[in-house]
């Protein structure tokens, strides 16, 4: 399954929420330096799917706050 993220990097307060326009929303702690954002954000998204986190990869938007994930089952 792949699903699209927005990413909130250096967010006071962390959630995982489904947007309006079946995009999720992602906040994490962690700011957008060396890749911290990113390895946050695929970790969110594993504990939110019940999945392990090497279950969980990104495949578009490296550098950008939109992001498309890739969740594939054990």
């Amino acid at each position: 399954m792949r699903i699209e993220v927005r990413v909130k990097p250096n967010s006071k307060k962390p959630f995982i929420k489904k947007g309006e326009d079946l995009t999720w929303i992602v906040a994490v702690r962690e700011p957008a330096i060396e890749g911290r954002a990113n390895d946050a954000v695929l970790a969110a998204i594993a504990e939110e799917f019940g999945v392990s986190r090497r279950c969980v990869r990104l495949i578009h938007g490296e550098k950008g706050k939109k992001k498309l994930i890739e969740i594939v089952e054990d």
